[in-house]
């Protein structure tokens, strides 16, 4: 199904719900995303997937954290994920490599441990983005100390995600006469309690792990940014749940990494920035 027939089913289901001029304000906060499952033999969106071997350029080098290299967590494809993304972000654009600083997998060296606990998980060294065209792309062997882990090729299934219902993105959306204060106090979980049957949506993105989009917290919250930048200025990038081989956090925790929308449209990922959400 295409993006607008996608879309115009979505609206049509929000506006049974919330009455179409609630609807089409709430649906304009729609983002293209893709949700990330394990691909079988064929279906995979290009060379999207968890773990594996970095696709970099040749003579890019492999980034850092005072020193200490930093490990590769997942690729995404963007030239096979393009067509559902628009103009989003440049043509072209390639192979996305997303590298944090393991220190809480089996595989972590001791020494990122002790690193890690020097700084917040969302402190822009920790994380990095980078960039490589298709064509030239090639696999590139992590050094000593970076955590190496299996690959899952994914299928990138495509739909529309919203902002979690605790999201600052709500608080610009014009609910109506209808609204009481506490609607307004809380504008994502009025909404929420409105769409009935939400799961079932057209373009539903039923996965943990996510490209582009919207992030999800399950702690319930929005992206907490460095020196209190509005997160709403940024796009999100990928979130990526703890599985058996990585894990985040304590308890648990989700992955994601976010870039300035600017710099996303203009093909710049070296502003990209990790939000963990850790509990």
């Amino acid at each position: 199904m295409a993006p607008e027939t996608t879309l115009s089913a979505l609206r049509e289901f929000c506006a049974e719900r919330l009455g179409a001029e609630l609807a089409a304000r709430f649906v304009a906060l729609a983002r293209p995303g893709f949700a990330l499952t394990a691909a079988g033999p064929g279906e995979a969106a290009g060379h999207s997937r968890f773990g594996g071997r970095a696709l970099l350029e040749p003579g890019t080098p492999w980034p850092a954290f005072e020193g200490f290299p930093l490990s590769l967590l997942a690729i995404l494809d963007t030239d096979a994920l393009a067509p559902w993304l628009g103009d989003l972000l440049p043509a072209g654009t390639g192979l996305l490599n997303f590298f944090y600083l393991d220190s809480d997998s089996e595989q972590c060296d001791p020494a990122a441990f002790k690193l890690a606990a020097k700084f917040f998980g969302n402190e822009p060294q920790v994380g990095r983005v980078i960039a490589a065209r298709s064509a030239h792309a090639v696999e590139t062997t992590p050094p000593a100390r970076s955590s190496a882990f299996a690959p899952v090729s994914w299928v990138a299934s495509p739909g529309f995600a919203f902002p979690d219902p605790w999201d600052r993105a709500y608080d610009t959306l014009e609910l109506g006469p209808e609204a009481d204060d506490m609607a307004r106090l809380m504008p994502g979980m009025y909404i929420e309690d409105l769409l009935t049957e939400w799961s079932q949506r057209p373009g539903a993105l039923g996965s943990e792990d996510i490209a582009f989009g919207w992030p999800e917290f399950p702690t319930g919250s929005s992206p907490w940014m460095p020196d209190g930048e509005d997160p709403n200025l940024h796009h999100h990038l990928l979130q990526l749940s703890s599985r058996n081989e990585w894990h985040l956090g304590g308890d648990g925790g989700w992955m994601h990494w976010s870039t300035p929308t600017e710099a996303l449209r203009a093909g710049d990922f070296s502003r990209a920035i990790p939000t963990p959400d850790i509990w």
